[in-house]
């Protein structure tokens, strides 16, 4: 309900593995001292309210395993204190907003199992903290930002069931890019370029 934006107070909001539907409410947006919110594992619908970028002292957005659509709002990229960005498994389409590379305390990005289509971000590459990213059975096209090879805490880089092509850059061999059957134009090479 939208109600819950009258709990000015509220820090964490957990509804996730349930069976909500319909929309997320823009009214959450009020909730300016919300650190978590986990709608997960529901079957919400509609798009994700850009009015969610106002939560600016958010630290973990678990949206996964819902029916939503329309494109990542780029505002998300506002959220600088965000370390959990998880839209995974729904029915997101566009481009990766390169705003998401604006979040430096990201760690964990999940975006993998949506309609996502372009490039991916090289910004993305650039941030410090990040230890995961998903961005597997999309639609993505181009090729694997070298940007990544150069992250010092990053444990796994799932690029597979893609559309990239050209050459795995050094440095990110040991990552599953090629799994899940996917990218059959990237291919590993000799040299980097």
């Amino acid at each position: 309900p939208p109600e819950l934006d009258a709990l000015e107070n509220l820090r964490y909001l957990h509804l996730h593995d349930n069976s909500l539907t319909g929309g997320i409410p823009s009214a959450l947006g009020a909730l300016a001292n919300l650190r978590e919110l986990r709608l997960s594992g529901n079957q919400l619908t509609g798009v994700i309210p850009p009015d969610l970028g106002q939560l600016t002292g958010l630290e973990h957005l678990w949206l996964h395993d819902n029916q939503l659509t329309g494109p990542i709002p780029p505002i998300i990229g506002g959220l600088r204190n965000l370390h959990t960005l998880d839209l995974s498994r729904n029915r997101l389409t566009g481009p990766i907003p390169p705003e998401l590379a604006r979040i430096w305390s990201l760690q964990f990005l999940r975006l993998q199992s949506n309609h996502l289509t372009g490039p991916i971000p090289p910004a993305l590459g650039q941030l410090a903290y990040l230890q995961e990213v998903q961005l597997d059975h999309n639609d993505l096209t181009g090729e694997v930002p070298p940007s990544f090879a150069q992250t010092r805490y990053l444990r796994r880089l799932d690029l597979g069931g893609n559309h990239l092509e050209g050459c795995i850059p050094a440095g990110l061999e040991r990552f599953n890019i090629l799994a899940h059957h996917g990218n059959p134009a990237l291919r590993r090479c000799a040299v980097a370029r």
